[in-house]
């Protein structure tokens, strides 16, 4: 461990975490000596499985690192990584080599457990038959069909309740459907609202701005012809300001008659 964490702390990790598999391969096959049930060494023997898939994983994921470094290392660390993989290769193929062996032998335990009793059943019911009368035989296979018909309307409701409960099914999911259709119509539709309130306002706000300068300009208008009129009213005889179209002058001095004599 001390000579990986020098070249690598990553091999190094990888290199532990093999260790650690190979001790729980070593633990779990010794227990399965000791099981003796068919299912749970079944069971155990799945796990043992996975484990050595697992293992297998990390020695190509060591492997790939060690070419990673291949170049950066002296000769005589590549060397030593390399005997470090075939050692765990090596001691991966010897567990392989027990699961087979134990894969086997539970595969022919059940081929016993099988093919025993089948036989003894098929004897059984050759003597069975044998000492029946022809009505007991009749009665028999009644039951049977009668058994049969029964597990046949079984199924039949089954189907029925499946092909209602895909009726229903089909049906909510058209409903929701044609919702959600309604739905998105009507997101359209007020977008396209909203989008027409937001022309309409733009273009009223261009006419009251309009307006507005408008307004102003005969505001102005306004005030200039008022204010022409004053100073026409208080200095007629101002030659500098022209006189307004459609304003009368002022009248001139007129001296009374009397005043001359």
């Amino acid at each position: 461990m001390a000579s990986l964490s020098a070249v690598s702390e990553e091999l190094a990790e990888i290199e532990g975490q093999i260790s650690d598999i190979f001790r729980a391969l070593s633990s779990g096959f010794q227990k399965l000596e000791k099981i003796k049930d068919s299912n749970r060494q079944s069971r155990q023997l799945e796990e043992l499985t996975e484990k050595m898939r697992e293992c297998k994983r990390l020695i190509k994921e060591f492997d790939r690192e060690v070419k990673d470094l291949e170049y950066k290392n002296a000769p005589d660390t590549n060397k030593m990584l390399a005997e470090k993989k075939q050692s765990m290769i090596k001691e991966l193929n010897s567990y392989v080599a027990l699961k087979k062996q134990y894969a086997s032998n539970l595969e022919n335990k059940r081929v016993d457990v099988f093919e025993g009793p089948g036989e003894g059943f098929a004897e059984d019911n050759v003597l069975l038959t044998s000492n029946m009368t022809n009505q007991q035989l009749l009665d028999h296979g009644n039951h049977m069909m009668d058994e049969t018909d029964q597990a046949i309307d079984r199924a039949k409701k089954v189907v029925h309740d499946t092909l209602d409960v895909g009726t229903e099914t089909a049906a909510a999911l058209k409903a929701q459907t044609d919702q959600m259709s309604r739905i998105v119509n009507e997101l359209d539709s007020i977008h396209f609202s909203i989008k027409k309130a937001s022309q309409l306002v733009k273009e009223i706000g261009r006419q009251v701005a309009t307006d507005r300068c408008i307004m102003g300009l005969l505001f102005l208008i306004v005030v200039g012809v008022i204010a022409i009129i004053i100073v026409k009213i208080v200095n007629p005889h101002n030659k500098d300001i022209r006189d307004i179209p459609g304003l009368a002058p002022p009248a001139p001095t007129r001296k009374l008659l009397w005043n001359s004599i």
